[in-house]
């Protein structure tokens, strides 16, 4: 009698290594987090300094706490526009010019994940932006930011990771 024990084994193996592969990972070109105080709030920021992690941003999240966000790095300031593409939750968005003074303030809301990439909310930086901040909905109003106001950034080094 013939034994199939290590064909079973390896389909096995390969079926696990192919699934766990598969399983939500942060994007490889996102850096490590930094801190970030706002108005005495401190949050932990995610770095997206690549086209592909600038694209990705929070999409696919389920959700994330109020202290965590997420920091875009543009290579050169430039009018951007951000949209809610297959977000869970709402997003609070400061955008910031290269000298880290706020040019817009967005609050973006949760629209159906599969939303028409053409049919999603644009939210604009209204001015060239180098920078912008995604925090969970509800910070823009705790925090009471306007149009103007400065955040202190380590600017020099985060222009060096921009791609």
């Amino acid at each position: 009698m013939k034994t199939h024990t290590p064909i079973f084994f390896l389909i096995a193996f390969l079926i696990t290594f192919t699934l766990s592969a598969c399983t939500a990972q942060p994007a490889p070109d996102l850096l490590e987090p930094i801190d970030l105080t706002i108005k005495d709030q401190t949050y932990s920021l995610e770095l997206a300094v690549t086209p592909q992690a600038r694209f990705q941003g929070l999409s696919d999240r389920k959700s994330m706490p109020d202290n965590q966000g997420m920091l875009f790095v543009f290579p050169y300031p430039m009018q951007t526009y951000f949209v809610m593409r297959r977000c869970y939750f709402p997003i609070d968005i400061i955008f910031l010019d290269a000298s880290g003074r706020i040019t817009a303030t967005h609050k973006m809301k949760v629209v159906p994940i599969d939303t028409p990439e053409n049919d999603l909310p644009r939210y604009s930086s209204r001015y060239p932006a180098q920078f912008a901040i995604e925090l969970h909905g509800g910070q823009l109003q705790k925090l009471n930011l306007k149009d103007g106001d400065l955040i202190q950034l380590p600017i020099q080094s985060l222009k060096k990771l921009a791609k």
